[in-house]
């Protein structure tokens, strides 16, 4: 049978119709309590007795049976062969960050400057990358830089991300179209802006986490290059910092274009984030490396809630030998 990546399933999902068996137990074990409740007291007092033990106590002696049931329900859980989402590191999966380094990122609004900020987040995201994920930097300003295709070697890419610097103008869309050329199984557009034939076979899955905090004055329109992303299926995350134009005040180099980087992300299948801090930011790039370097893998968990409906039912039992010791 197929299975979801992202959804409990079953192996043998027609045992689960034993789970009909529960309230009958529950049932016959509350008719045997009222059964032997209406047998004749032979000792008198004992009421007196039962009402000095308090209700508490009478509650705690149905605690080995409802554990039995519980360890019956899972048991039958267990023998359905129940398939779960695992969240897995996968290799298979390439990455390219692309920073905008124009010269409004010397801006201190984010402490310590917006470029500090941007570089501490990136090395925070290639941290907490496992080590067989592919990872590469492209920088942009008026034009874009690729400063280091993809690859494991992440403490030199830690290296490459603090030299660098900054530069003048704006180019989104440039920057973009970089850092998807440099996927593996991905082309560059043509001069005059089609995609030459792809290379043949599956290509890996391609992510961009794209950082900017102005506006596109130069170089190619970014939403042309978010639909020719989309085409390409790479995956544009983007991250927007500084002042919104909506805020209508003067920034240096420019306010925020929050419209046109939410468009990239939607139109690619990718999210837009807004962090106000240094600290956002990096939890930001953090939890864009949980998601884009991790995948969901089913995996058969059969004997882990085995065992579970096993140590129930031993629970389950030692408590009622507890409560009720074999008489020699």
């Amino acid at each position: 049978m197929s299975l979801s990546p992202d959804a409990i399933a079953f192996q043998w999902p027609g045992v689960l119709w034993g789970l009909v068996l529960v309230p009958v137990l529950a049932a016959a074990y509350v008719w045997l309590l009222r059964r032997r409740a209406r047998a004749p007291v032979r000792f008198p007092g004992v009421d007196v007795l039962a009402a000095a033990l308090g209700q508490r106590r009478s509650a705690w002696r149905h605690i080995p049976a409802a554990l039995f049931l519980v360890g019956v329900v899972a048991l039958m859980v267990a023998m359905a062969r129940p398939v779960v989402p695992l969240r897995v590191p996968t290799d298979r999966s390439a990455i390219m960050l692309a920073i905008d380094v124009s010269g409004s990122m010397l801006s201190q609004d984010v402490a310590p400057s917006r470029l500090e900020a941007a570089r501490a987040a990136a090395k925070a995201f290639v941290a907490a990358l496992p080590g067989r994920v592919r990872i590469g930097l492209v920088t942009f300003a008026g034009y874009a830089t690729v400063h280091m295709m993809p690859t494991t070697d992440h403490a030199r890419l830690q290296e490459v991300i603090d030299a660098i610097g900054v530069r003048h103008r704006t180019a989104i869309g440039d920057g973009l179209m970089e850092a998807v050329a440099a996927l593996p199984g991905r082309v560059r557009p043509l001069p005059d802006g089609t995609l030459p034939p792809m290379p043949p076979g599956p290509r890996p899955p391609g992510f961009v986490v794209l950082l900017s905090d102005g506006q596109n004055n130069a170089g190619m329109d970014p939403l042309v290059a978010a639909d020719l992303a989309r085409r390409e299926e790479v995956t544009v995350y983007t991250v927007g910092i500084g002042v919104p134009i909506t805020e209508n005040r003067f920034v240096i180099g420019g306010p925020l274009d929050e419209d046109t980087l939410r468009a990239v992300a939607h139109r690619t299948g990718g999210e837009y984030f807004h962090p106000t801090s240094g600290g956002a930011l990096r939890d930001v790039y953090k939890r864009l490396a949980r998601s884009v370097a991790w995948v969901s893998q089913p995996v058969e968990a059969t004997a882990i809630v085995a065992g579970l409906a096993a140590s129930i039912v031993i629970a389950a039992l030692a408590i009622s030998f507890l409560r009720h010791p074999l008489q020699t």
